[in-house]
């Protein structure tokens, strides 16, 4: 099977993309990865080298979340499609919002890794303002024109659903498939880890997004007594930024480094406003961290009770139960072993499990027939 897939170089849609793409290699999937966004960093171009099974095809076009997109985003419309009537792939997966309503030579997979205006909402706690009416019809039009949506859980089904929805009149929302990824590689047990971590606290994350939320750190960290270090980059895509006062900032970490510092931490602090997945939490919990998450829909569902949870408006409640784990041991050991095991559920492996069933199914010409239209499978249970 050969898939063109999209990816953007800029934040977690790319490594899912890695660890989809090397979970796909022994299903004999043949990926044509088309990078958008700005150029690939030395860092991604090594990771795609060790792909055997992908093509890496590089652009540097505005995402339709950026400013003023809209001209690349058609730019890019026009290499995406000269890409497929090039490689003829058995199926199209889009990692962004913008090019669903193309005349798409194969089926579309279209994956909702999160969207501006349920950004708005969680953020803002108000609907996105008109500058992004164009951006809200645009992505309509281009998520009612897949074959299949995606989301990466319930809560950012139901998002999608609320803001652009029904897609499909029997199938209204989009299928669920959980990220998965191997990265870093597993702690041998939660309890070696808790006998080597060090006295630190650990985040990562775009420092300029509110929805990371890093400013709930900062504003804590003279309060705590563990120092707090944060990875992840200041400037925003505009070139605009400035690192919070009282943390560690490591700057964007390459992933030996992020594996380092994930193995040295305690506790793994994400007090989001908003995250539909959050791919680097569940770097933290495999590498054996105890977790403190805000508390939203999309992180309480993922982890459950392997997880202590904050208001993510209340950083009086953060420094509260920070400060308690750095004082309860037994309570932080707990929490380790809770996400290590929890961990477990989010192989890279099943995640392309379920990609595959869902592609099989498009490509089985007693389920999808020619034209899109008539047999859409958008929200199509797998």
């Amino acid at each position: 099977m050969k898939i063109l897939m999209t990816t953007d170089t800029l934040g977690g849609v790319w490594s899912y993309c890695m660890s989809l793409c090397a979970a796909l290699k022994p299903h004999g999937v043949h990926v044509v990865l088309a990078t958008m966004g700005r150029a690939l960093s030395l860092e991604q171009r090594k990771q795609v080298d060790q792909l055997d099974n992908v093509d890496v095809h590089e652009s540097t076009w505005r995402l339709c979340w950026m400013e003023e997109p809209w001209h690349d985003v058609a730019r890019a419309g026009d290499w995406l499609l000269s890409l497929a009537r090039r490689y003829r792939p058995d199926i199209i997966q889009l990692n962004d919002l913008g090019h669903g309503d193309l005349a798409w030579p194969a089926p579309v997979v279209m994956v909702g890794h999160s969207c501006v205006l349920s950004w708005w909402d969680a953020v803002k706690k108000q609907s996105a303002p008109r500058a992004w009416h164009e951006y809200r019809e645009r992505v309509s039009a281009s998520l009612k024109n897949a074959d299949l949506i995606v989301a990466p859980t319930h809560a950012m089904s139901k998002a999608l659903a609320h803001h652009y929805g029904p897609f499909n009149r029997l199938y209204p929302a989009p299928s669920v498939i959980y990220n998965g990824s191997n990265f870093p590689a597993l702690a041998d047990s939660p309890t070696d880890k808790f006998n080597q971590a060090e006295p630190l606290i650990f985040a990562a994350g775009r420092l300029w997004d509110e929805a990371k939320n890093i400013a709930a750190l900062s504003s804590i960290a003279a309060d705590v007594p563990w120092p707090v270090y944060v990875a992840g980059e200041v400037d925003q895509p505009n070139g605009k930024g400035k690192a919070p006062d009282n943390l560690h900032c490591l700057g964007f970490l390459h992933n030996t480094e992020m594996a380092r510092w994930l193995a040295r931490a305690s506790i793994y602090i994400a007090p989001a406003r908003y995250e539909p997945f959050g791919l680097a939490i569940l770097e933290a919990a495999r590498a054996g961290c105890a977790l403190v998450l805000g508390d939203i829909e999309s992180l309480r569902e993922v982890w459950g009770e392997a997880a202590e949870y904050v208001d993510p408006d209340n950083p009086a409640e953060l420094r509260r139960v920070v400060n308690q784990l750095i004082d309860d041991p037994q309570r932080r050991q707990q929490l380790s072993a809770l996400a290590w095991d929890t961990a477990q559920s989010y192989f890279a492996e099943q995640m392309a499990n379920d990609y595959i069933k869902a592609y099989e199914a498009l490509v089985n010409p007693a389920v999808f027939t020619r034209p899109r239209s008539v047999a859409s499978l958008s929200g199509m249970p797998i």
